[in-house]
């Protein structure tokens, strides 16, 4: 059995642009949603590199090729009063799963979300991705049926950053 290859994640840089774009293609083509996109380098440079980003980006190499993207952005809870970060996008290369890539992500997410003192971090799931649900709930988030929103807070937010839990603080 060979040793699954390396990957490191980083922030995404100018340069990343068109790999996300493919990714993004190859995300909407996994969730048979390609009549949708519009999404070219030149629509997303702006939206993440732009004099107002709206959103950030994260991704993840193997050997110096871009395989696993996350794009996300702040949002705000009114019930809390604070914002929250909302994972948009995660899509990883079907060659470069299994490796721990998705669950990396999560942790920096998580981490980004505790560092910047957001009471949230949620993402939606298609409720025909039972994989993806899987994977999720092992994380520590919770499947809400009604919205089919993902939520880690608190303890579990704290746990999956690698942080110590606070126990109800």
């Amino acid at each position: 059995m060979s040793n699954p290859s390396r990957f490191s994640i980083r922030s995404a840089e100018l340069r990343d642009v068109a790999p996300i774009v493919g990714l993004i293609r190859e995300l909407a083509e996994f969730e048979k949603l390609t009549h949708l996109l519009q999404v070219t380098p030149e629509k997303l440079r702006p939206q993440l590199f732009g004099e107002k980003p709206a959103a950030e980006a994260m991704v993840a190499e193997v050997d110096g090729e871009v395989v696993a993207f996350a794009l996300f952005f702040t949002n705000f809870s009114t019930f809390l009063a604070q914002p929250g970060l909302y994972l948009e996008d995660l899509y990883v290369k079907p060659g470069s799963r299994g490796q721990g890539i998705g669950e990396a992500f999560l942790g920096r997410l998580a981490k980004l979300a505790v560092d910047r003192h957001y009471g949230r971090f949620e993402w939606c799931v298609l409720d025909w991705n039972t994989d993806a649900i899987r994977f999720y709930e092992r994380m520590g988030a919770t499947v809400m049926p009604d919205w089919r929103l993902c939520r880690v807070t608190g303890d579990a937010m704290l746990a999956l950053a690698g942080q110590p839990a606070t126990h109800g603080a």
